[in-house]
């Protein structure tokens, strides 16, 4: 069947903003790049997480060696859609050739340029040799659960190469810093203020229980040479009701971006020993944590051939030199590479600029997703070469 023509691309990238899968419903998209699949031969498998949320997998070629592309098929919420200039969830070029919506760069069009190069190399015959898996998942922007079950499932067991198309085009990621959202609960007794020692003040233990974690966070000395150093950031903070009445629940949440050298598991026993020495000052208090979020470091050299070809590539489909380099955030990578080792090939690179993320009025500009697909198509069966 060929190369689908550009309002063809830009068709489906339409579609898949126009499905609203704000941290949820990617069943919707799942179902919709099966059909899409199935028009073009290609066999995609639907694993069902919810009621409402699916996994994606879908391949082309036969043995190895295998890569795997991955994207997610969530989106962040676009908040107030009045203080968009555009409809978030309907895709609106302007006139300087960017397309809006929300999931325009974050990755709906990071996703859409995998599809298509997979359909587009199927109806050419390729590859000749080894596998291309896509792996589509959900839950990317909160907790991870799509990429845990892939990996769980074994779907990278015998992956060779992973390629991530988060909205990086202006760089090549190989490694990224980890990420964990903690909450500390203190539970008191509430009173009328004139009369604090009648009831218990939630709020006094969880300060003590801030300020500890703040000061052990200073003293922390490790750093990777790649990531930078560890951060370690309370930023939601609520107490009580009434200014008058003694609070009797307490709440602040963290979160944290850590490195090999002060990973999770650290971290971890950090805040559980801080809440030991806490307890032990105010013997009243009841903290509770709870690490609603645990995302490891991925770290690899990026000195592989499998980048030196995205470099080369980008600069003939982009017209500029792509540096690579680590990055702050975290991406399914943590989850899908855990077993897999520092000289193991990564590229997190894809249509969109990374401060796009997240934005009133995401946008990515059409040029630059439709030569991503071409990018792709030439990077995918090269990169199995480069691996046999």
């Amino acid at each position: 069947m060929g190369k689908l023509t550009s309002d063809e691309r830009i068709h489906i990238l339409r579609d898949l903003v126009g499905i609203e899968s704000v941290n949820d419903n990617e069943l919707d998209v799942a179902e919709y790049l099966q059909d899409l699949f199935k028009k073009h031969n290609i066999d995609a498998k639907i694993i069902k997480l919810t009621d409402t949320r699916a996994n994606l997998v879908a391949e082309i070629g036969s043995g190895s060696p295998v890569i795997g592309v991955s994207g997610h098929m969530d989106v962040v919420s676009p908040g107030n859609p009045e203080d968009w200039q555009t409809p978030p969830f309907k895709l609106t070029e302007d006139d300087e050739g960017r397309l809006h919506g929300r999931g325009a760069a974050d990755m709906k069009s990071g996703l859409a340029a995998f599809v298509i190069s997979l359909i587009e190399l199927h109806d050419q015959g390729l590859p000749k040799e080894g596998t291309i898996r896509l792996l589509a998942t959900v839950g990317e922007e909160i907790e991870g659960d799509g990429a845990r079950a892939f990996y769980k499932d074994g779907y990278m067991d015998d992956v060779d190469a992973l390629l991530i198309s988060e909205p990086s085009q202006d760089k090549i990621i190989y490694a990224h810093k980890g990420s964990m959202d903690i909450r500390v609960t203190s539970k008191g007794s509430s009173v009328h203020s004139s009369m604090p020692q009648l009831g218990y003040n939630a709020l006094n233990p969880l300060v003590d229980f801030v300020h500890r974690i703040n000061e052990a966070q200073a003293k922390i000395t490790a750093t990777n040479e790649e990531l930078g150093e560890p951060v370690a950031n309370a930023t939601i903070f609520n107490s009580g009701t009434q200014v008058n009445s003694i609070p009797d629940r307490a709440v602040v949440e963290f979160n944290i971006r850590t490195i090999p050298e002060a990973d999770n598991d650290g971290y971890q026993d950090l805040f559980e020993q801080v809440a030991k020495d806490v307890k032990e000052k105010y013997s009243d208090c009841d903290l509770d944590i709870d690490t609603y979020m645990s995302r490891s470091a991925v770290f690899t050299t990026g000195d592989n051939p499998v980048v030196d070809l995205a470099q080369s590539l980008g600069k003939k489909y982009l017209g500029e030199s792509i540096p690579k380099q680590a990055s702050p955030g975290v991406t399914d990578a943590a989850d899908l590479m855990l077993d897999k080792g520092k000289d193991f090939p990564l590229i997190m690179f894809g249509p969109g600029e990374t401060s796009q993320a997240h934005r009133i009025d995401e946008y990515v500009y059409k040029d630059v997703y439709l030569n991503f697909i071409d990018l792709f198509e030439e990077l995918l069966p090269q990169a199995i070469d480069k691996l046999k």
